[in-house]
């Protein structure tokens, strides 16, 4: 019937819940948390009659009488972009293993709301928070006020806050490297940024492997894109044109990478045989267009894992020494490098 109300849904209480398995409430809260002596057929009986029920823990309340929180706060940059959303899922398949939730809060590419979501997350009461930062006012902000900080893929505090990233300038250098052995000298940059390590340091790698063979860099092939593939296709598609255009294109993120194919193929270049591509951070269209897009991989979810076990760490020693944390790369060649055309 259109218009009726529905009523309230309640939810169990401990206290039914110790009724219906006839113990007291404090053994009941003890069988539920495991925190105390419980027999364990009362633990069992308990754990039953909660089940069935449909009784589950208040997290948030346990957390504000024992004045902790089983809680992590995670904020990211952009869950639109794979690298992302795989680093999340790390963190929260290493978070279910140690028995804590994640508060996700997704920056959507707005950079300027990262304090916001700081508080935010902090007015959770997580117990710490693990960030893709994209300023050095994140960690200024957490340390003030005593919450632990992770920063993952890229560093802002590298004195002051742990981090878990990748050495990008040798992973640059060694993906740079291999175009100049197939026999490229013009060789474009499409980078995101060199304001943040990650794309600081890809230039640098970059810049070392062309020093490396004594090849002096064009500064018209280092271009700048950004994160948004609409911008990087226009970027590469300037690149391409040129009446010197490059004979391989380095794109140093996932996005480019897809702008530079996007490119390419507007213009009719044949990949590799008109120009080669390599890519930085998988993507799974990388191993679906034919040929595949050979790039530099990390696993963002071992990233995620291992930026999680760091902070559930500092939660326990808080005065122990900052570190940085390097994982390795590796580089997944598919084909889409050639010597450079005669």
């Amino acid at each position: 019937m259109s218009g009726q109300r529905r009523s309230p849904v309640t939810r169990p209480t401990i206290r039914e819940v110790a009724e219906a398995a006839g113990v007291s409430r404090s053994t009941a809260s003890r069988a539920m948390s495991g925190n105390g002596y419980a027999a364990p057929e009362v633990r069992e009986r308990v754990r039953a009659v909660a089940k069935e029920l449909g009784y589950v823990v208040d997290a948030t309340a346990r957390s504000l009488k024992q004045r902790t929180s089983r809680s992590v706060g995670v904020l990211v940059s952009d869950l639109r972009n794979v690298f992302y959303a795989e680093l999340a899922s790390g963190i929260g398949q290493e978070a279910r293993a140690h028995g804590r939730t994640l508060v996700l809060v997704d920056l959507h590419g707005d950079s300027t709301g990262e304090i916001d979501a700081a508080e935010a997350l902090v007015a959770s009461r997580v117990s710490g928070v693990i960030a893709t930062p994209v300023t050095r006012g994140l960690s200024e902000y957490l340390t003030r006020i005593g919450v632990p900080l992770i920063e993952v893929d890229r560093r802002f505090d590298a004195d002051g806050t742990d981090a878990v990233v990748v050495d990008n300038r040798a992973a640059a250098r060694d993906t740079t490297s291999r175009l100049l052995a197939a026999g490229h000298r013009r060789i474009a940059l499409l980078i995101d940024e060199t304001e943040w390590t990650t794309g600081d340091e890809r230039q640098r790698g970059y810049l070392d492997a062309l020093a490396a063979e004594r090849i002096r860099p064009d500064e018209s092939l280092v271009v700048q894109a950004g994160w948004d593939a609409g911008e990087a296709a226009a970027a590469a598609h300037h690149l391409l044109s040129l009446p010197n255009r490059p004979t391989a294109v380095f794109a140093a993120n996932n996005v480019l990478t897809e702008g530079t194919w996007r490119a390419a193929a507007e213009l009719g270049l044949r990949i590799p045989e008109d120009v080669s591509v390599v890519g930085f951070d998988d993507a799974p269209w990388m191993s679906m267009v034919r040929p595949g897009v050979s790039t530099r991989q990390q696993d963002a979810g071992a990233l995620g894992a291992t930026a999680l076990r760091a902070l559930l760490e500092r939660i326990d020693t808080p005065d122990a020494p900052v570190r940085t944390l390097v994982l390795p790369t590796s580089f997944l060649d598919r084909g889409s490098i050639a010597p450079p055309a005669v």
